[in-house]
């Protein structure tokens, strides 16, 4: 049974709110969190890939970027990484993390690139495969099961 899941990304101001968002949005009432290994601590969504995700629908107003804590992992049934790096570090300096941190990209067998500083085009890709890692990983979670945040 999945009750929260964490996105990890290095800066937390890009992909990670942005799988956070949609898979938020695909599971509703999944406990869905994000978290940086470097992260650009207070910052809000990057300015592009919030006007994306708006464009879609989702507000991401309220986020505020924040580093990777060892309690975000204790608390957290899945993990989810952008890339296959950050699943190896995360594990080393974690070890307890280990079985519950994956790929986002892993029903994809891709890396989900970081946009940041890059082309509107660059950030609309990464967004397209944000998106489709995250409808395969929320069809899975339902499968899996989850249980829905108290409201």
């Amino acid at each position: 049974m999945i009750r929260e899941v964490l996105a990890v990304c290095v800066g937390n101001i890009c992909r990670s709110p942005a799988a956070e968002a949609l898979l938020s949005a695909q599971v509703s009432g999944l406990s869905v969190s994000s978290a940086g290994l470097g992260a650009l601590v207070g910052q809000g969504v990057e300015p592009t890939m919030a006007r994306i995700l708006s464009e879609q629908g989702l507000d991401t107003s309220a986020h505020r970027a924040r580093s990777l804590q060892s309690w975000m992992l204790q608390r957290a049934d899945l993990i989810l990484v952008m890339e296959q790096s950050y699943k190896s570090e995360i594990e080393t300096s974690y070890p307890s993390s280990r079985g519950r941190v994956f790929r986002l990209g892993h029903y994809l067998d891709a890396d989900v690139p970081d946009p940041y500083r890059e082309s509107e085009a660059v950030f609309r890709a990464t967004f397209v495969q944000i998106e489709q890692a995250v409808s395969q990983w929320a069809g899975r979670i339902r499968r899996i099961g989850y249980e829905a945040k108290a409201a």
